[in-house]
């Protein structure tokens, strides 16, 4: 069964939702209802997840010899000049 819902939303977030959900080829409701379905269910898709993970593992190459905490240091310090 179907409910009726009325939501206040930012008006350019309107806009945009619909642009995302005519691309998909769904409506804004189709659109919000799969989302709050994935949001509210019990047991997460943790397949799907750990294989995003995985085909996201290695993209970045980066050099050996690179001291990553210094790195993030000196950005942390740079960002907050």
């Amino acid at each position: 069964m179907n409910t009726k819902l009325s939501l206040s939303l930012d008006t350019e977030l309107i806009e945009k939702a619909k642009t995302y959900a005519k691309s998909k080829k769904l409506s804004l409701s189709q659109l919000i209802e799969n989302y709050l379905k994935k949001l509210t269910m019990e047991h997460p898709d943790t397949e799907t997840a750990v294989s995003n993970l995985e085909a996201m593992s290695g993209i970045v190459k980066l050099d050996k010899e690179l001291d990553y905490k210094k790195s993030i240091g000196e950005h942390q310090i740079n960002k907050y000049k």
